[in-house]
């Protein structure tokens, strides 16, 4: 094991303007949660993501359960999620009582495959029973092909929550990532494009439906002196705190972005043309933000696999990651119906996420192609 520094994923990177902002709201004494810079962060992200509303909530995770709750999602539906994600995008589903179906990834772009929606789509109302709702995924920074998406939605009268909860900075077709669909949804975990710490966000351009998800998220209160409450609610509300490191990170969203955009193109001139690498896909309709960095590897051409140089890094003290395992594969959904699946799957047995975080130094990127090269 190297006594060199860890290089870790994606770690958080953090300024003096947030960490002034966050002694400013200390020192108001106002941490509880909701506050002045709840309200600020939430107008400032309407104006980043050019939409009309939005609610600071606690994780990404709240914000897909409250936007499908919104939806009216229950028990005996079914709600049509990319297989190739994080586990909370299925997860949410399953809070609401409700059963996932999974959608393989298009080869072209990693996101959801738009003629295996329809597919699938199609067969379900065949069978008289039409999908709730949709949940694309932005995944690794890459925006799904909405205009497709939403054409086919819109056919069926089926609503479209966007998970762009990697996807912050990224666009389709000049528009934002998280300002698609019915609902879009932001994570700011420690390991995205500017974090909270902990914490999430809802967007929608109906006002009416963010203020039923802000109710929702505050133990659903009515509006009387003392507690009562006419249906159950949630604590899914953010912090005064963490919005204002929130509004902090915000302001250095542009040059973030632009440095994991850096990372990407230095990776790519160093390993692009080596035989046995390929970069995940660029989409011609957008611009990923270029969170993670990921490499599929052929191991019979390039003499390692991806998880032999998954192995090597962290011997020398480097954090690298495998892609996403797709949620058709896990054993908690394992019941669950999947349209394809071989092009995700395929992308996870050979998939790597390389160090991409927005503090990593050139010396580090030497050192990380380095170790994956020698």
């Amino acid at each position: 094991m190297t006594n060199q520094p860890r290089i870790y994923l994606s770690p958080p990177h953090m300024g003096s303007f947030e960490r002034n902002l966050l002694l400013e709201a200390f020192d108001s004494n106002w941490v509880a949660p909701l506050g002045p810079h709840v309200n600020s962060f939430e107008a400032e992200m309407c104006d980043y993501l050019n939409v009309p509303s939005a609610a600071a909530l606690s994780s990404g995770t709240a914000a897909l359960h409250l936007a499908l709750m919104i939806l009216g999602v229950g028990a005996e539906d079914t709600v049509l999620v990319s297989s190739l994600t994080f586990s909370a995008t299925a997860n949410a589903v399953r809070y609401c009582g409700a059963t996932p179906v999974f959608i393989d990834s298009h080869p072209e772009t990693w996101t959801m495959d738009v003629s295996l929606l329809e597919e699938e789509i199609a067969e379900a109302v065949r069978r008289g029973r039409c999908p709730k709702a949709v949940i694309p995924v932005d995944i690794y920074g890459q925006c799904a092909d909405y205009d497709a998406i939403q054409g086919i939605c819109q056919k069926y009268h089926i609503p479209i929550i966007e998970d762009a909860a990697e996807a912050l900075g990224s666009t389709y077709r000049d528009k934002a990532a998280g300002s698609f669909g019915d609902f879009g949804i932001l994570s700011f975990n420690g390991n995205k494009i500017i974090t909270t710490s902990g914490g999430g966000m809802l967007t929608s351009h109906n006002p009416d439906w963010i203020e039923r998800a802000k109710y929702l998220a505050t133990q659903a209160r009515d509006p009387a002196p003392h507690y009562q409450h006419s249906t159950i609610g949630y604590n899914y509300r953010l912090s005064n705190l963490l919005a204002a490191v929130g509004r902090g990170q915000l302001r250095h969203i542009d040059e973030r972005v632009a440095r994991r955009r850096e990372i990407n193109r230095l990776y790519r001139e160093a390993l692009e043309t080596k035989p046995g690498i390929q970069f995940m896909p660029v989409a011609t309709y957008g611009t990923s933000n270029c969170w993670l960095t990921c490499i599929r590897v052929d191991s019979e051409r390039f003499g390692m696999s991806a998880e032999e140089i998954r192995l090597k890094l962290d011997q020398n003290n480097i954090e690298a990651r495998p892609i996403w395992k797709p949620m058709h594969l896990q054993p908690v959904f394992s019941e669950c119906r999947i349209r394809g699946g071989k092009v995700s799957e395929a992308i996870f047995a050979d998939g790597l996420c390389l160090p991409s975080g927005s503090s990593l130094t050139d010396q580090d990127l030497d050192r990380i192609v380095g170790i994956i090269l020698g």
